[in-house]
């Protein structure tokens, strides 16, 4: 197995360094309008003083500042995988092959 890997990446690096690559594409897509705003009010808390503020006050931004985290998320798209899924999906990969 450590012969296969090693032979198939031995290619690649000698290719890398003869074949200049330009980018031309923006790897991240553009943000919505939602997405822009939900930063801009996590950047705002992140500069707030909150040493004025109370506990129970201080307790709703930390609520606030999570839920706009996972706003982000589900806004952002993508998928999402667990250390443990990842376990599961390489094992089944070698139980079947």
């Amino acid at each position: 197995m450590a012969v296969c890997l090693s032979v198939s990446f031995i290619p690649t690096q000698s290719f890398a360094t003869s074949v200049p690559v330009t980018a031309t594409a923006d790897p991240k897509p553009p943000l919505s309008a939602e997405a822009n705003a939900i930063i801009t009010r996590l950047n705002e808390i992140k500069t707030m003083d909150k040493s004025e503020l109370s506990s129970s006050e201080k307790k709703s931004l930390r609520k606030e500042v999570r839920s706009l985290r996972h706003d982000l998320r589900k806004a952002g798209g993508g998928i999402y995988l667990t250390v443990g899924a990842i376990i599961i999906i390489i094992l089944l990969l070698i139980l079947l092959v």
